[in-house]
């Protein structure tokens, strides 16, 4: 199979209209940004209120915010995908979210709140000292690089695909913008930007689904085929862990992803703690769940349209398209062609997700540092020079993550699959440390060391011995798919088609094999983050009686959740 090439006259491209949507939304995240930076004088600007809005935010904005920000292309490239291969059982992913959402905003953010902390690890260093604090940071600058580095790539595709644009253009592109308006303009330009990115994110869901669904026949068409396909498929409640998804899979398994991802992780608290008042953040939370159910729902729907439109020519199968991650730009080339800017309505939604997961990573990797690295040695700088050095790291880190993104064009994995498997090896285990912390009084600094270094160590070798040794498409559920009789096509991704011919149903990239380390290489995903996070409490507790139990009346007030009444430091 030949690879896509970019300067192929056949393949359909933008056109004027489609640049102009896309700039469109391009200049409208800019001007908040600039908006934000200049809105205020030196004289109010502070360092707290470049990181956290000033701890002043309604909660409908920072809410859409905290949905915007692991809302981005991933989603837009890799939910649809996922619902088409392996049904609408996704949906369950919804209840895996909402799970996290009652569990951060009841357990997690008061604490968080009332500490009137800026950085999560603050709380590990005031619960098992400065050493833990350092261990949270690096394990959070390292998922989060890791993480937004694979956001930033996902777009760089898309746009690589759709117009033949350079990749490596892409990927700059990507960084530059999102890392001027974050160093610009700090947290406000963040969320206020996240709020209009969110809009735009659904809107191009929203069309492929309406246009889809008329090509395809109507709603009753795409229900039949999907129905006959096996992809409504909501009674899936089989129990085994190598099935990628199924009703257990996305509720336990995804709930604890999430939760490593909204309950402790930085750039999440540090939106939530923004807020005016602990009730509003607990709101924003519930409009996050809102945003989050909408955005999926919208995506896995666009998914079994996608499925119903190609029933009887698959572009993979077929050879029109090279990787699982390109039948979202493929699908939108061909049912938008002869609309002009309706692509760039797409490619501006996958953008705008893509925008907003990396400027809040850049903005949060820059909390991270000052908060726990520098600022303890800056004890006696001006506010003004705080703000210069916060920018300078804004800058920092938005360079890293574009080197991150150029490397992760040579990893093999899914953009939904790689963004997932980051946070459930690296974030995973610190939300084992955080419950220890706030939920285990006698917890100590030995158990809580062990318990990471153990959690960390068993997901990390999951998740490379699934990427050495993966699982067959059989052994994870996939359901069939078909090449059938394909038409020719201007929208060819590849030079190459498969000749026409009966049905062809995909078969397992490699044999079945019953060996023991072979079916632990095989569990989902979704799970290993959570099987990070139960080897860390477990390793945690065990070694802390071991080694002797802290004495609970040694911990300071507001550090475990069961005292918080003792605590009254809530912004009212």
């Amino acid at each position: 199979m030949e690879a896509p090439s970019a300067s192929d006259p056949s393949r359909p491209g933008f056109v004027p209209a489609d640049y102009a949507v896309f700039a469109a939304m391009l200049l409208v995240s800019m001007a908040i940004g600039l908006f934000q930076a200049l809105k205020k004088t030196p004289r109010d600007a502070n360092a707290d209120d470049y990181f956290t809005g000033g701890r002043s935010m309604p909660a409908v904005p920072v809410g859409l915010s905290l949905c915007a920000s692991f809302m981005s292309a991933v989603q837009v490239l890799g939910v649809p995908v996922e619902a088409s291969r392996y049904g609408f059982k996704f949906l369950y992913m919804c209840l895996g979210q909402s799970v996290n959402s009652l569990l951060t905003a009841f357990l997690f953010l008061p604490v968080f709140y009332r500490l009137g902390i800026t950085s999560t690890n603050q709380y590990l260093k005031m619960r098992f000292g400065r050493g833990m604090q350092l261990l949270g940071t690096l394990q959070f600058l390292v998922a989060t690089l890791l993480y937004t580095g694979i956001v930033i790539y996902a777009p760089a595709l898309i746009l690589n695909q759709a117009t033949g644009l350079n990749m490596w253009l892409s990927l700059f592109s990507t960084g530059i913008i999102c890392t001027v308006y974050t160093t610009l303009g700090g947290m406000k330009a963040v969320i206020w930007t996240d709020m209009f990115q969110i809009i735009v994110m659904l809107s191009g869901f929203v069309a492929i689904f309406i246009h889809g669904t008329v090509l395809v026949g109507g709603p009753a068409r795409v229900l039949e085929i999907a129905f006959n396909g096996s992809r409504i498929n909501l009674n899936d409640f089989d129990l085994d862990p190598r099935r990628r998804y199924t009703f257990w899979t996305l509720c336990i398994g995804g709930s604890l992803v999430w939760l490593s991802m909204y309950g402790v992780n930085q750039a999440q608290v540090q939106r939530y703690i923004s807020c005016k008042t602990e009730r509003d953040a607990q709101w924003a939370m519930f409009v996050n769940q809102v945003g989050l159910c909408l955005v999926v729902g919208s995506a896995a729907t666009c998914g079994i349209v996608m499925f119903a439109y190609y029933i009887s020519c698959d572009p993979l199968m077929s050879g029109r398209i090279s990787t699982a991650d390109q039948y979202m730009p493929y699908l939108v080339l061909e049912i938008f062609e002869g609309h002009p800017g309706f692509p760039g309505l797409f490619l501006a939604s996958a953008y705008s997700g893509t925008l907003s997961t990396a400027s809040t990573s850049i903005n949060a990797m820059a909390a991270v540092t000052m908060e726990d690295l520098l600022k303890p040695h800056l004890r006696h700088t001006s506010q003004k020079k705080l703000i210069l050095i916060s920018r300078l790291l804004s800058i920092l880190y938005g360079t890293g993550c574009i080197t991150v993104a150029a490397l992760c064009s040579f990893l093999d994995w899914g953009v939904l699959q790689g963004s997932f498997t980051v946070m459930g090896v690296v974030s995973g285990p610190l939300l084992g440390a955080f419950i220890l912390g706030m939920f285990i009084p006698a917890t100590n600094r030995p158990g809580v060391f062990s318990g990471v270094l153990v959690g960390f160590s068993i997901s990390l070798w999951l998740a490379v011995g699934s990427s050495l040794y993966p699982p067959s498409l059989e052994t994870m559920g996939a359901l069939p798919t078909h090449a059938g009789v394909c038409e020719p096509s201007n929208a060819t991704l590849t030079g190459s088609l498969s000749p026409a011919g009966p049905p062809i149903v995909s078969t397992p990239l490699h044999p079945n094999t019953n060996g023991v380390l072979h079916n632990i290489y095989s569990i989902s995903y979704l799970y290993f983050g959570a099987v990070a996070t139960i080897s860390v409490v477990l390793v945690g507790v065990i070694v802390s009686y071991l080694t002797g139990p802290t004495e609970r009346i040694t911990i300071e007030p507001g550090l475990l959740w069961w005292d918080l009444h003792k605590k009254h430091r809530t912004k009212q």
